[in-house]
């Protein structure tokens, strides 16, 4: 047996000590605001309403004779969208895995990488800001934008955000966090009012938004929902006070396109650039001066900071566009697929069905939803990519003549098989929610072939959860690949047949049923899911509540506080191999407010195989003055072991890793007593169990 040490510091997603941004700007924010002020100085007043206002849908406007370029900006999260209707575009950007399929690596150094490799792109495209990453918190499963976004558990969302915005930065490029915030619903976004308290906004819903801002991050996006009765995009509660002044933030504020409908309130909310600017501040922002309703100071505020922004980050003195960063794209592929193999999660694999090993002569059927088309997600993130695989591709690569795709098998097909291989799931997109459950068609076929042929491994590709529950039992093998990227196919290949390991861990809960979801209710009986972009942008709705009723209690806090089972845990991922837990240690045993404590463990590759686990520790309060979760995620490490390796995981918290907010002092409260301290491969599968005392 072998032994190695693997050191993860717990790094704090609110704290205050996290204030200064890890990343140096090019140019100081002293020096790119005494720049602004002097461009600002030369600008005329109808100049100045022109910058705040988007140009051509998707550019900031650009003033040649003050030194100051168009700049382009770009959505994406998984890739780089390339706009076909734009000239000067890119010929192929690469597809990688969907923002979920990222967080359920819980590996951190390499959503630096995949960052960096979609900044590179922009350099190559010429994209000055990247409307990305996502982080709103997976509330729900119905939600069509969850694929974009990392999860439900807020320290798991942060700690990849801030090494994603690392890796966008170093390129040169600006990542915008999106969207702020409370935006955990599609259906009918725009009439959409999220009612939360201010503990479940700053410990659930803004940790991930912190994270990325103390990392560096110049550029933030507001959302279309209300919050509190107040859209996010024109909110001064939002904008000004919540995420300026307590969070920080003193870069660029955008809107999300055509999400707000005040130019009064927009210029006075603390916003800086109304995106894509064809309608307010253009039309009223002349008449709201000459009236005295908003002031010049007010305009000139936005102005600056928009200029600000561009000029810290070089952009006024280099141009954006390098062809260079062309020269990247073979290893942004091989990060794509990597990104693909570490994703994949094994949700149950009975009687070892898998690995189905190349050279072990085996009949195979492949069927179902996604063998000749590539599965991604629909709106601002999707990306086509290029040398597409598609999973009857990767499967025939990789099994031969051992394999046959039968697009619709007959009964005596199916009971045929050896093995089955199954394609099912969703197509998400923003803009609109969909159901739980799969439609009734597909799930019909599901349940056909799981009762002709009980060897079948069913392939989920869904940008969220799905209801399994009616079928779950009967499929030998489930596995989750989410939306995989133009070489996911391949990654999953290589695992259905062992040469992968694989490692992915949910990075959500999947409920048994809705119902027991704690956004259970948030549609009436009498809504109706939709698709296509025309109910979504139907004013006339009314403003409907969206109730937080469940306050912190998000995801497995919820589930366990209710002792309500889901189908599948936060952090449930199986592997070829097994895995043991020991030795934990706490020191010291009582550590003061100021101090921190160690927690130190030992995990071991028990099995036959090289693998890799996601060592995970919660923590709990064993007695609390307000209502708190029965754990809740404070640390983790991704190891890789061979057969018989041990590893020595290290993790250290400090006080505000045990606090909860307190809403009578407005402030975090770490209050004395004893905590468990609670690791394990999943938040249900707890090996070890310790506890400290803070004084």
């Amino acid at each position: 047996m072998t032994f190695r040490t693997a050191f993860a510091a717990a790094l704090v997603a609110c704290s205050s000590m996290c204030a200064e941004p890890s990343f140096k700007t090019p140019v100081s924010y002293e020096d790119a605001d005494r720049r602004a002020g002097e461009i600002l100085a030369k600008m005329t007043p109808a100049e100045k309403l022109l910058l705040i206002t988007g140009s051509n849908t998707f550019f900031i406007k650009g003033f040649p004779q003050y030194g100051m370029p168009e700049l382009y900006l770009a959505d994406a999260t998984q890739g780089v969208n390339i706009r076909r209707n734009l000239s000067n575009q890119l010929e192929k950007s690469v597809s990688f895995p969907a923002g979920i399929a990222l967080a359920s690596t819980w590996n951190t150094a390499l959503s630096y990488r995949y960052a960096k490799s979609v900044g590179e792109e922009c350099r190559a495209a010429g994209v000055a800001v990247l409307l990305g990453p996502g982080m709103n918190i997976y509330r729900q499963s119905q939600c069509g934008r969850n694929f974009e976004y990392f999860g439900e558990d807020p320290y798991l969302a942060a700690r990849m955000i801030e090494r994603y915005v690392a890796g966008v930065l170093d390129t040169g490029t600006i990542p915008t966090l999106k969207h702020f915030y409370a935006n955990n619903t599609d259906f009918h976004r725009r009439t959409s009012n999220s009612v939360l308290d201010e503990r479940t906004a700053r410990e659930i819903y803004l940790p991930a938004f912190k994270a990325g801002i103390d990392a560096g991050a110049m550029a933030v996006m507001t959302s279309y929902n209300q919050v509190n009765g107040e859209w996010a995009g024109q909110s001064e509660k939002v904008i000004n006070q919540l995420l300026r002044r307590e969070l920080g933030f003193r870069w660029l504020v955008m809107t999300d396109w055509w999400s707000v409908w005040d130019a009064e309130q927009i210029i006075k909310s603390g916003q800086d650039l109304e995106m894509p600017g064809e309608k307010f501040i253009k039309a009223d922002g002349e008449r709201l001066l000459l009236s005295g309703k908003v002031k010049i100071e007010q305009v000139d505020r936005m102005a600056r900071s928009i200029m600000r922004t561009c000029i810290a980050m070089g952009l006024y003195d280099r141009p954006v566009r390098d062809e260079y960063f062309l020269s990247g794209f073979p290893e942004h592929e091989q990060v794509a697929l990597q990104t693909g193999r570490e994703s994949v999660v094994l949700l149950k694999n009975t009687g070892a069905l898998l690995p189905l090993k190349k050279d072990t002569p085996k009949k195979i059927l492949l069927t179902g939803l996604f063998v000749e088309m590539l599965p991604r997600g629909g709106g601002a993130a999707d990306v086509e990519g290029y040398n597409v695989v598609t999973l009857g591709h990767a499967i025939k690569d990789t099994y031969g003549e051992a394999a046959t795709y039968v697009k619709e098998p007959t009964d005596e097909q199916l009971r045929a098989a050896d093995v089955v291989l199954l394609s099912t799931g969703t197509s998400d997109s923003e803009g609109c929610d969909r159901p739980f459950a799969l439609p009734a068609s597909e799930e019909q076929n599901v349940q056909r072939v799981l009762a002709l042929n009980p060897r079948t491994v069913v392939i989920v590709n869904s940008g969220s959860g799905i209801r399994m529950t009616d079928w779950s039992e009967r499929a030998a093998a489930i596995l989750y690949a989410w939306y995989p990227g133009q070489a996911g196919n391949r990654a999953l290949a290589e695992i259905l047949c062992g040469e992968v390991n694989p490692s992915g861990k949910l990075p959500m809960s999947i409920e048994r049923r809705f119902e027991d979801s704690p956004a259970f209710g948030y549609l009436s009986p009498t809504d109706v899911f939709y698709t296509g972009w025309g109910p979504d942008s139907d004013m006339s709705q009314p403003i409907r509540n969206v109730d937080y009723k469940e306050g912190v209690f998000v995801g497995y806090r919820w589930y366990e506080s209710k002792q309500i089972k889901p189908l599948f845990a936060f952090g449930h991922g199986l592997s070829y191999t097994t895995f043991a837990y020991s030795a934990l240690k706490v020191t010291p045993a009582e550590f003061k407010p100021d101090g921190r404590v160690s927690i130190e463990f030992t995990v071991t590759n028990t099995g036959k195989v090289a693998g890799a686990e996601v060592a995970q520790l919660y923590v709990r309060d064993v007695e609390a003055s307000v209502p708190r979760p029965l754990k809740e995620l404070k640390g983790f490490a991704k190891l890789e072991l061979a057969p018989g390796e041990s590893c020595v995981v290290r993790l250290r918290l400090t006080a505000q890793d045990f606090a909860f907010w307190d809403s009578a002092s407005h402030a975090w409260k770490a209050e004395p007593g004893e905590y468990r301290l609670l690791a394990g491969g999943a938040s249900d599968a707890v090996a070890l169990e310790g506890k400290v005392v803070l004084k």
